[in-house]
């Protein structure tokens, strides 16, 4: 999948500690939660993996044994804190509640399933896949998330409020992708094999969309909300209704990014 580049990308850490240290001084009640979540450690991949453990913990995943899974996995796939860092920016960037990058670090869901997610994943394809069934059911159970751990998502990805959000085994979701609450990626019944969706760069799928099938959403194309998509969407598309017809075209090359909803004044019939 492409990389991604963004100036903040090398700094994000010394971005994260110092917008935290000025919200101890502005609540002083929180400074406990600050300090052992970002400022008591030295790097992104500490701070996230005790993060992550802290929320996921239970009876049978201890949150010591939890962080000695995120770090192991982090530091065998550097490429995972890489893909953290791109979805803070990412919601920071498309999030307008968002107005700094220690937010979605420190409090939405939608990027804590994620990020464990992509521990969930690294777990599956090194063959330990009850393992990474638990993480899987430790995020729907924790966060109102669920994706399988087979699934293969990229990175600049925004899962917006991201309650009821499901994603099944074979979906792929490339990068620069928005998704918002309620949305569904999965198949058509019992069929076994490649039958997710497959949603290309720069999608932006509204809220409570359903997208079934071995199906592709064309890159830089939206699904407008409460869709239902049963058969592929073309590139830089607009599609809405139940079932899903292209109403029209996109005037720009990522929707994700602008998160624009409507579909009047989008290059529509």
């Amino acid at each position: 999948m492409e990389a991604l580049t963004h100036p903040c990308n090398e700094t994000l850490w010394q971005q994260l500690t110092s917008e935290v240290s000025t919200l101890v001084e502005e609540e002083p009640l929180l400074a406990g939660f600050l300090y052992a979540t970002i400022l008591n450690h030295d790097h992104v991949a500490a701070a996230l993996s005790y993060h992550l453990a802290n929320k996921l913990h239970s009876d049978i995943t201890p949150a010591l044994l939890l962080r000695e899974v995120f770090d192991a996995a982090f530091t065998d796939d550097p490429g995972i804190i890489d893909a953290a860092r791109c979805d803070i920016i990412a919601a920071y960037e498309r999030d307008s509640a968002c107005h700094n990058f220690s937010t979605p670090f420190l409090y939405y869901k939608g990027f804590h399933a994620l990020s464990t997610h992509r521990v969930a994943h690294w777990l599956w394809t090194h063959q330990r896949e009850s393992l990474a069934l638990v993480l899987q059911n430790r995020v729907s159970v924790v966060f109102g998330v669920d994706i399988h751990p087979a699934a293969r998502v990229g990175k600049g990805i925004m899962f917006d409020h991201a309650t009821a959000l499901v994603i099944g085994e074979t979906a792929v979701v490339e990068d620069r992708v928005s998704i918002m609450q309620s949305v569904t990626l999965g198949g058509t019944g019992k069929e076994s094999g490649d039958r997710h969706p497959k949603v290309r760069h720069g999608v932006l799928i509204g809220p409570g969309a359903t997208i079934l099938g071995n199906i592709e959403i064309g890159e830089g194309s939206k699904i407008a909300a409460a869709s239902v998509v049963l058969a592929d969407i073309p590139p830089h598309s607009i599609a809405a209704g139940v079932p899903a017809k292209v109403v029209g075209t996109t005037n720009n090359d990522d929707p994700a990014e602008k998160m624009d909803h409507r579909l009047e004044g989008c290059g529509c019939d």
